[in-house]
């Protein structure tokens, strides 16, 4: 009986011990800026569970939409705004800005 008990404790020790939850790194956030008519940087790499920010710093509205429906789309960015994003699908995702098309950029998510 003792074994047993010893067993059951042990057990919920090591449960605690290897809680996967408490291995997760935290998110990091990535601001894009949206200026000069630009999205800087033109390429970013994030991981699954990031965030990234996109901040309007022209003086004219933007959008940040994905060129693969359904992936991602801000909507209207006015000036002196900004829109987030928490990653949740891995891979290379083209985006523009749906006014300005030669606005061009990449999000790669690993």
């Amino acid at each position: 009986m003792r074994i047993a008990i010893f067993a059951f404790a042990l057990s919920l020790t090591l449960c605690t011990l290897t809680d996967p939850a408490g291995a997760r790194p935290k998110p990091t956030t990535h601001t894009v800026t949206i200026e000069g008519m630009k999205f800087q940087p033109e390429a970013l790499a994030v991981a699954v569970g990031d965030i990234v920010v996109w901040v309007n710093k022209d003086l004219v509205p933007h959008t940040a939409t994905a060129s693969k429906a359904g992936i991602f789309d801000s909507k209207l960015i006015e000036p002196d705004n900004s829109w987030t994003l928490i990653v949740r699908t891995q891979g290379d995702f083209d985006y523009v800005c749906t006014y300005h098309p030669t606005m061009k950029a990449t999000l790669r998510v690993e």
